[in-house]
């Protein structure tokens, strides 16, 4: 099982695909964490 497959590849067993799509996809999951965390901590030490 291969984690990311290039565009170039013709397999079936992979879990990312290297494209424009997966890289705004993880950039925005990753963003949307990021904002989530730094709430939760700016909560937590507002709260305290």
């Amino acid at each position: 099982m291969k984690f990311i497959k290039d565009k170039e590849e013709e397999r079936r067993d992979y879990i990312f695909q290297k494209d424009k799509k997966t890289k705004i996809g993880a950039t925005f999951v990753s963003s949307v964490l990021i904002i989530l965390i730094i709430a939760v901590a700016t909560t937590y030490f507002t709260l305290s």
